[in-house]
């Protein structure tokens, strides 16, 4: 079924999501969204959007830069310049020193660094959200497979693009009229110097697609995608509980 939206014209897609942020942010009586600008395209597709659903000066981005590279944070503040919507530079590198240091964490463990700077940047989202939704950049293909941290980039308000795989997402860029250095940039979390998005997954976006549109893809990739489904489902799910209240009818005596 998704595979149709490649007939669609991107952009009535565009301002059909536009006009989804928009009845949310009424609908919640906010007076406007917050997001994290990385420099990349979710976050710039993501952006685009709400500035098209609302004034710009509604939509306030946050350059978080937290270890990653000069570029990263370069190309977050264009983001912001070219689509004319305000934005603020936090750096997180001392507050991630401190958080490190603190909770006595292995330096050279990426995967639990990795995780602290998304929950950081998420907690200085919900903190400048006051009146505003939390906007969410999350995209199809990485929330299938679990590609993104637990109550970090995942925990937001609304979630504009989380249908919309990877390829479809440079597809509403395009439409959008964001400049090829943001189409064509290297999909990375700016996690560590070099890291890439596909690096880290070990499979590529036209893969995880083909697995869960059901197309042949290569035994190992398969096997990796499947494994990465399975190992985060839990991502998925609601938070379990106990029902006391059940339990306490049924032993009530």
């Amino acid at each position: 079924m998704m595979g149709a939206l490649k007939q669609l014209d991107y952009g009535e897609l565009a301002s059909a999501i536009a006009s989804w942020i928009r009845d949310r942010v009424n609908a919640a009586g906010s007076n406007g969204v917050v997001l994290g600008l990385s420099g990349g395209i979710d976050s710039a597709v993501t952006a685009a959007l709400a500035s098209r659903a609302l004034d710009p000066d509604s939509v306030l981005g946050l350059v978080m830069p937290c270890g990653n590279s000069e570029e990263d944070t370069a190309d977050g503040i264009r983001t912001a310049e070219h689509l004319g919507v305000s934005y603020s530079i936090i750096d997180l590198q001392d507050v991630l020193e401190g958080f490190i240091t603190a909770g006595s964490f292995d330096r050279s463990n990426t995967l639990v660094n990795a995780n602290i700077k998304a929950r950081l940047r998420m907690a200085m989202l919900y903190a400048h959200s006051a009146g505003r939704l939390v906007l969410g950049t999350s995209n199809y293909s990485e929330y299938m497979v679990g590609y993104w941290t637990k109550w970090g980039d995942g925990a937001a308000d609304i979630q504009p693009i989380a249908r919309l795989y990877k390829d479809e997402v440079v597809l509403l860029a395009s439409a959008l009229g964001l400049p090829d250095w943001v189409i064509s940039r290297v999909p990375s979390a700016g996690l560590w110097p070099g890291q890439s998005d596909e690096g880290e997954m070990g499979v590529t976006y036209e893969e995880i697609r083909k697995y869960f549109e059901g197309s042949k893809i290569g035994d190992s990739a398969m096997m990796k995608i499947g494994q990465m489904v399975r190992s985060t489902d839990h991502k998925r799910k609601t938070i379990p509980f106990f029902d006391a209240r059940t339990w306490m009818v049924e032993n009530d005596e």
